[in-house]
């Protein structure tokens, strides 16, 4: 005798899935506003539902379609209260009742679609008091179909129902939701997941351990469905049982008491013991992208139990996470763990993109601990304060010249230009600590009115005013003829710009507050401009210097030393101890 065929396995998902309002979990809200409304007989006819996946979009709809079916011996009325099958209530539950059309809008997204419901709204149910219409992931449907179920969605027939569903509620035309009672389902809670979760594994007889039960509701982030479907496959995983080991394993998630010592050593800045854990979490099989997540779990779990203590009494966390969690949080400054966030937020990145991927991770986890162990901009303005004043900057080298005394031809010199210290961070901070015990400053007394006697001076209240496109342009593109109170005569070289006399006499007059006379010279006027006249002097004190026997001697000694800057030496004595020296030309070498 041939054994009888045994049925085929029904996954939780499915033989769980509720059937009433009284098994739907987390949506109480919903069930609250739908029981008001079947109560008060105020029962809208369009209703459309959103939330991510798995909350119970789909299962709400077709409770729905039973509450408005329901029909007992008394005879047909809408009721939440489907303790009791009706009528209609088996063939709606398994999908076969002709007048509950439930439609896939990701396949049927044209206007042909809808025009077939167009057609057949027209026609009464055939059995049940309501015909209705459910139509899934509605923001599938094309321009075209959502305007053709504009009218018939807003004047239905009177035994005419719709319920669309949808996880992307913003491609949904307004148009369509002034028109529907409109549903937020909400992610499921870790809480009230827990406790389902373990109402279905004491009905199925498995054992579980709760630490395992943590981690599946954690990787089900607030779907029903995802967390039956992790439940599933834990049972086939752990033979039977669920175990925290098993769940790991499956998950490829690491021991999160590894990930804890982990996150310690990276914050306490012990870079190889922290490669040394990662390595071996590695080597145990957690994969390198899943271990900077978990990183950045962390991390934004013990931020949120700095900012909300209450965050670490969640039942989906593991013991060690309360515990250490906490600690962490009480030792840990905000502005550690914010940037920890960034640096593993972009490592995540990082490894996703690497062709080995433990490579990319173990690079952003050093950058991580070094991060980690720099002092905040606050600690180095307390170290300043109580820290002796710094030491005076040497004086410059002085300069190696030659006058008349040495048998120079001229009296020069040239400056010898040291390396640029290196700032360091205390250096770099402490402007801030001198700005703070800056006193407060003097009133701002508005400077008078600037006199200019030639044009020498001219050019230089020029660069004092920093206009230097005019500085330029006196410089370069005139000479001067003569040179009065109120009255100045130029000749413009060729190629020169004309505007630059307007803007000559116009800068005059607001920054001498008298009108000047700017006349241009009809005269051919020879000879170079202040500029040339300048090249030439620099190119010939240059020159000078560079054929200096001690200069010489000193370039021959250095190989690939240069003359980078010469200036006549009562300019030097002329210049003021404190300031640094000036910036190399560009055209020297």
């Amino acid at each position: 005798m041939a054994d009888a065929p045994t049925s085929p396995y029904l996954v939780l998902a499915r033989k769980y899935r509720p059937r009433d309002f009284t098994t739907l979990v987390g949506q109480d809200a919903m069930v609250q506003t739908l029981g008001n409304a079947f109560a008060q007989n105020r029962i809208h006819h369009a209703f459309i539902l959103t939330g991510v996946r798995g909350v119970g979009k789909t299962t709400t709809a077709r409770i729905l379609a039973r509450a408005f079916n329901y029909e007992d011996k008394s005879g047909p009325h809408p009721t939440l209260d489907l303790s009791v099958e009706g009528e209609h209530c088996r063939a709606i539950i398994e999908g076969r009742h002709v007048d509950v059309i439930e439609m896939d809008a990701a396949s049927n997204t044209g206007i042909n679609d809808i025009r077939e419901i167009i057609d057949s709204v027209k026609y009464a149910p055939s059995s049940a008091p309501y015909k209705v219409y459910v139509i899934d992931e509605v923001h599938m449907l094309s321009t075209a179909a959502f305007n053709g179920l504009l009218k018939t969605l807003e004047e239905p027939p009177p035994y005419v129902k719709f319920i669309f569903a949808t996880t992307e509620i913003r491609k949904v035309p307004v148009t369509i939701l002034s028109r529907c009672m409109r549903f937020d389902l909400r992610r499921i809670t870790p809480e009230i997941m827990t406790a389902y979760l373990e109402s279905i594994l004491g009905q199925e007889g498995i054992s579980f351990e709760p630490e395992a039960l943590a981690m599946i509701v954690r990787a089900g982030e607030g779907s029903a469905r995802d967390n039956l479907s992790l439940l599933d496959q834990a049972i086939a995983h752990g033979n039977g049982t669920v175990t925290a080991t098993t769940v790991k394993a499956m998950l490829g998630l690491g021991d999160r008491a590894r990930i804890i010592d982990l996150f310690e050593e990276l914050m306490g800045g012990q870079i190889g013991q922290a490669i040394e854990t990662m390595r071996a979490l590695y080597d145990m099989g957690a994969d390198p992208q899943t271990l900077v997540a978990d990183l950045a779990d962390f991390t934004h779990l013990v931020t949120r139990i700095k900012v909300v203590p209450s965050a670490a009494d969640d039942v989906s966390l593991t013991p060690d996470e309360r515990r250490r969690g906490a600690e962490l949080a009480g030792k840990l400054p905000m502005r550690a763990l914010t940037r920890a966030w960034q640096i593993l937020f972009k490592g995540y990145d990082e490894v996703a993109r690497a062709s080995n991927g433990l490579q990319a991770a173990e690079m952003a986890l050093i950058r991580l601990a070094y991060a980690a162990d720099l002092p905040s901009p606050d600690d180095l303005i307390a170290r300043l304060a109580n820290q002796p004043a710094p030491a005076p900057s040497l004086p410059p080298m002085a300069p190696i010249g030659r006058g008349p005394s040495n048998g120079g031809g001229g009296a020069s010199a040239m400056r010898v230009e040291s390396p640029r210290p290196v700032m360091t961070e205390a250096v770099a901070a402490q402007p801030t600590t001198l700005q703070a015990a800056r006193p407060a400053e003097a009133p701002v007394v508005q400077p008078a009115m600037a006199t200019v006697g030639s044009y020498k001076e001219l050019i230089a209240l020029a660069g004092a005013k920093r206009d230097m496109l005019l500085k330029l342009a006196l410089e370069g593109q005139m000479r001067p003829v003569s040179f009065e109170q109120g009255k100045i005569e130029i000749a413009l070289v060729e190629g020169a710009n004309p505007a630059s006399v307007n803007t000559l006499s116009a800068r005059l007059q607001e920054w001498t507050g008298q009108r000047w006379l700017v006349t241009v010279s009809t005269k051919p006027i020879d000879g170079p401009t202040l500029r040339q006249e300048k090249e030439e002097r620099a190119a010939l004190q240059r020159a000078q210097a560079h054929d200096d026997p001690l200069v010489q001697a000193i370039l021959n000694t250095f190989p690939g030393a240069r003359v980078v800057n010469v200036k006549v030496k009562d300019e030097l004595d002329a210049t003021p101890p404190d300031l640094p020296p000036p910036p190399p030309e560009e055209d020297d070498e």
